[in-house]
C-alpha cells in the first residue's frame, strides 16, 4: 500500500530573456527530482538536480537580454556558446509523476516550445495551489513567502536557488499542520497547454538550434 502512495515530483525553475515565449527564450533551467508520499505530502528524498544555461537565439531574445538581466543578473558571457543537454533535461521529465513551479503557467509556457512532451506531465501551480492569502500572507510571490516562513531574506532569481527555496517552502507545514505540498496536491493538475501555432513553431524552434551557432557567430562577428 505505501508504495503505491510513493510518487516522484519535479520542482523546476527558468530564467528567460523576457515575457513572451514567442520572442523571448529560456536561458537557464533547473530541475530536481525528489521522491514524496501522495498521501501525506511528506518529502522524502531528493533523487537528482541540475541546472543548465543556454545562449538565445533569436535576434529578439538577444534584443531583450539587458533588460532581463535586471532581474535575473546572468551575464550574457555566462551563456555564450552553451546550450541544453537535452538527453539529461528530458530524463528529467521521463522520471516525474507531477511537476511542481511557483509561477507554472509561466516555466511551462517557455518549455512547450522546447519540449513539447511536458504536456503530457501533471503538472501543478504552487503559487495558485495554496490559500495564501487565508493563511494571512500578504501575497502568494515567492520572496513574501520564503521572508514569511524565515527561509531566506534574499531572491537571487536564479533558477537553482528558486527551486532549492520552493522545496523548502513545500516542506513547511500550513496552519492546518500538514505539509504545504499535500495542499498542492488536493487541486487538481493544470490544464494542458494549448498555444496556437506550437507545432509549427517548435518545428522551426529545433531548426534554429541545429543552425543557429552560426547564426550567433555572424552577427557576433
Amino acid at each position: 500500500m505505501l508504495n503505491k502512495q510513493l510518487k516522484t515530483g519535479l520542482v523546476l525553475d527558468v530564467e528567460t530573456t523576457g515575457l513572451s515565449p514567442k520572442s523571448d527564450e529560456i536561458i537557464e533551467l533547473a530541475l530536481k527530482l525528489f521522491s514524496y508520499r501522495e498521501d501525506t505530502g511528506e518529502v522524502l528524498d531528493i533523487i537528482d538536480e541540475n541546472s543548465f544555461l543556454r545562449e538565445p537565439i533569436s535576434k529578439s531574445a538577444r534584443k531583450n537580454y539587458q533588460q532581463a538581466f535586471k532581474i535575473h543578473g546572468i551575464p550574457y558571457q555566462s551563456v555564450m556558446g552553451k546550450s541544453f543537454y537535452d538527453a539529461k533535461v528530458k530524463s528529467f521529465f521521463y522520471r516525474a509523476d507531477t511537476v511542481f513551479a511557483h509561477n507554472a503557467s509561466f516555466d511551462r509556457s517557455f518549455l512547450y516550445w522546447m519540449y513539447p512532451e511536458v504536456n503530457d506531465l501533471k503538472w501543478y501551480y504552487t503559487m495558485k495551489g495554496v490559500a495564501w492569502k487565508d493563511y494571512g500572507f500578504p501575497n502568494s510571490k515567492l520572496l513574501t513567502l520564503l521572508k514569511s516562513h524565515s527561509i531566506t531574506d534574499y531572491q537571487t532569481h536564479r533558477a537553482l536557488d528558486d527551486i532549492t527555496y520552493l522545496m523548502e517552502l513545500l516542506k513547511k507545514l500550513s496552519p492546518k499542520g500538514a505539509p504545504y505540498l499535500k495542499e498542492v496536491l488536493q487541486k487538481r493538475p493544470m490544464s494542458k497547454y494549448q498555444p496556437a501555432g506550437a507545432k509549427k513553431s517548435y518545428k522551426r524552434s529545433l531548426a534554429m538550434e541545429e543552425n543557429g551557432r552560426d547564426a550567433i557567430n555572424e552577427y557576433y562577428s
